[in-house]
């Protein structure tokens, strides 16, 4: 009998090296044919490939989670990779489907794998309906990223999006401040902007986007211009003059 394959849809790196890790512990019969970073990504593996299996993180550029397992149906089993419990509700009780949620926790993926070796015995079932259903429960287009994973030192650490202060683009990646600690995440601050709530995370200059809830202070300087001063950090971030109306009125 030859082996699984499956093909691993998430725009994050590290997680979906975790995840590929994971799966390596916990089935090592089953080989990752194929990585993608967006849903353009999925579709065409899965049109190359032919996988048993699709890992779909839900929220992707491209095309989103959705939107592949329409494309996936009745050509593979899918499971979805998802931060939000909502997408689960109707859809998942079905059993045509199953998911697993950020943080990647090893014994939930346990749990999807022992269901996929059971469900690689049937066809893969016709996910049409069931993908429709969940983009009613609900619109991932609303939705924002809750927390990333990011690289420190050796490991790696959980960031919950709330805790972030800031945001500058350095090169190709992305510094983040915490009240404690910045890391460096390797994506762009264009791409990190698409997935923050615009109500919470501003963008005051072109190389910045700040938590508004963590701005202390709005200082004015002489010449006119604004810099902020956020809580628990010493630095100054300037405003430049194409944002300077969100603070009209400081």
């Amino acid at each position: 009998m030859t082996s699984p394959t499956a093909i691993l849809a998430e725009d994050e790196p590290l997680l979906r090296t975790e995840i590929k890790e994971t799966l390596a512990q916990l089935w090592p019969e089953l080989h990752i044919c194929s990585e993608a970073a967006d849903g353009l990504q999925a579709i065409e593996a899965l049109d190359r490939f032919a996988p048993n299996i699709m890992f779909l993180d839900i929220q992707m550029p491209g095309r989103n989670g959705l939107e592949v397992a329409r494309h996936a149906s009745g050509k593979a089993h899918v499971v979805f990779i998802t931060a939000y419990d909502a997408y689960a509700l109707e859809a998942f009780a079905e059993g045509a489907l199953d998911y697993v949620l950020k943080p990647i926790s090893a014994e939930r993926m346990k749990v999807t794998v022992a269901r996929l070796q059971e469900r690689l015995r049937e066809p893969p079932a016709d996910l049409t309906k069931l993908a429709d259903l969940l983009k009613t429960v609900v619109n991932p287009e609303t939705r924002y990223l809750k927390w990333l994973t990011v690289p420190h030192a050796s490991e790696l650490r959980v960031v919950a999006i709330a805790e972030i202060l800031y945001l500058q683009a350095d090169n190709k990646y992305t510094t983040i401040a915490t009240r404690s600690s910045t890391f460096l995440l390797n994506s762009s601050l264009k791409e990190m902007q698409k997935k923050l709530d615009p109500a919470v995370f501003w963008q005051i200059h072109r190389g910045t986007i700040v938590n508004i809830s963590a701005i202390d202070t709005i200082y004015r300087s002489f010449r006119g211009s604004l810099e902020v001063k956020l809580k628990d950090r010493s630095e100054l971030l300037p405003v430049s003059a194409a944002h300077a109306h969100l603070f009209k009125h400081a």
